[in-house]
């Protein structure tokens, strides 16, 4: 079946793609009072009731070429001519095709594109459906055991072996991991698997691995529970940028460390003023049990940073305050490396993958103080909540050569040209890209 031909319109191009099209689907378009403006979309019939083509007003966003894949018929498509900044406008296509349809009884069949770099964009967009999935899966299928499963299957995908630790060994050697997920039905664990030749500049990705989070015995109101499944988005995005990495055999020494919990309620609940001693050494007092994700992401830190990095990112749905700040679409990041937070500012403008640089504000470190322990979780200040979640965070990372710590919301709360409402990976385009541009396949 010959594929469809897209038409990417606007004001100074749409006479001659009238001519392109025949004055048939000219004529049709007109009589549907189509303007060749940003979103606006029309199908062309052929004489005999068929589909000619599409005229879309593309305007000067590759990414809205998502809602081609989204509103689409089912059927072959390609673009008449390369729009500008192409690659991009072939991933968005792609990438507005995702559905979470696993429990739907009959899904809809999606569009497909032709064309040159659909094969490499089709790639990129399966590994960013498998990480919207696992952030849309609901918590009776997404247990700490399933997501672990998942871990270890994309370890194995590629040759790598996963570790995991779990009972009493993650007790003595990850005690806040094991505190946050004590109260659970099933255990707490840390996964952690390696990849690529030894010699290689080392790069770890850490991800937060909340299947659930209630907030603990500081629970959260039903209000704020509703989508917590997708407290372990960190998890997923670090999954992501690995299957990334992996699969365009970068040249570095990957490892990939997933500390998974459920923060639920019951008698081995850690309580609010308990004291635990972290992997590091430092002493944690907790301020809330809602603040756990800082405390499991502290132990994998620390593990993480004892073999000394080249490169250190941590990914986390962790604050609401980062939400405040910035929305749910653009994700802070937070590094003390300056060539680093330019590398990733660059490199998120050119794969229009949103980031934003907020800074490690020290003077604000001294809110983490705690009259009884080292630290304290969850500062009592209403003020500046993802910098100093990011301030604790960076007493676990000392050790690595560079460091990041993205503070993501993982969820589009309505649906965008490249996706759905629901689960969604934020960071790891941009970081892929840098990744690519540093360490290119061998």
């Amino acid at each position: 079946m010959t594929a469809v031909p897209i038409w990417f319109v606007s004001p100074e191009n749409f006479s001659r793609v009238r001519d392109e099209v025949g004055a048939l689907a000219a004529g049709f378009a007109d009589a549907c009072g189509f303007e060749p403006k940003p979103g606006k979309m029309q199908l062309m019939p052929t004489p005999d009731g068929g589909l000619a083509g599409v005229l879309f007003g593309l305007g000067g966003d590759p990414l809205a070429a998502g809602q081609l894949g989204a509103s689409l018929p089912p059927g072959a498509y390609r673009f008449a001519a390369p729009p500008e900044n192409a690659e991009l406008a072939t991933l968005a296509f792609l990438l507005g095709r995702y559905r979470f349809d696993r429990y739907k009884a009959a899904p809809r069949p999606a569009p497909s594109l032709e064309g040159p770099g659909v094969a490499q964009a089709e790639s990129v967009a399966a590994a960013i459906f498998r990480g919207r999935d696992l952030i849309n899966l609901p918590a009776n299928a997404l247990t700490p055991s399933a997501l672990e499963q998942e871990a270890r299957a994309l370890a194995a995908e590629f040759g790598a072996e996963a570790q995991v630790t779990i009972g009493e060994e993650l007790a003595q050697g990850f005690p806040l991991i094991a505190a946050v997920g004590a109260a659970a039905t099933e255990a707490p664990r840390l996964v952690d698997f390696a990849w690529g030749r030894l010699e290689a500049p080392k790069v770890t990705l850490v991800g937060k691995g909340v299947v659930f989070d209630t907030g603990g015995l500081d629970i959260k109101p039903s209000s704020g529970m509703e989508i917590m499944k997708k407290d372990m988005g960190g998890a997923a995005t670090a999954m992501t940028l690995a299957r990334l990495v992996m699969q365009a055999r970068l040249d570095v020494r990957l490892r990939v460390l997933i500390p998974i919990v459920e923060n639920a309620i019951s008698g081995p609940a850690m309580r609010p003023g308990d004291i635990y001693r972290s992997r590091k050494g430092l002493s944690v007092e907790i301020g809330n049990t809602d603040a756990e994700g800082r405390l499991i992401l502290a132990d994998a830190l620390s593990l993480a940073a004892e073999e000394a990095p080249e490169l250190m990112l941590d990914f986390a749905t962790l604050t609401g305050a980062a939400r405040v700040a910035l929305g749910p679409d653009l994700p802070p990041f937070y590094t003390d490396d300056e060539a680093l937070a330019v590398e990733i500012a660059a490199f998120s403008e050119k794969s229009r993958d949103p980031v934003w640089r907020l800074p490690l504000w020290s003077a604000y470190a001294g809110m983490l103080d705690s009259p009884v322990a080292d630290l304290n979780n969850a500062p009592g200040s209403p003020f500046a909540g993802s910098i100093t979640a990011a301030l604790f965070l960076r007493r676990f990372a000392e050790g690595a050569k560079a460091w990041a710590h993205f503070d993501v919301y993982a969820w589009n709360p309505k649906p965008r040209p490249t996706g759905p409402q629901g689960g969604e990976i934020q960071a790891a385009r941009a970081l892929f890209a840098l990744l690519c541009a540093r360490y290119p396949a061998r």
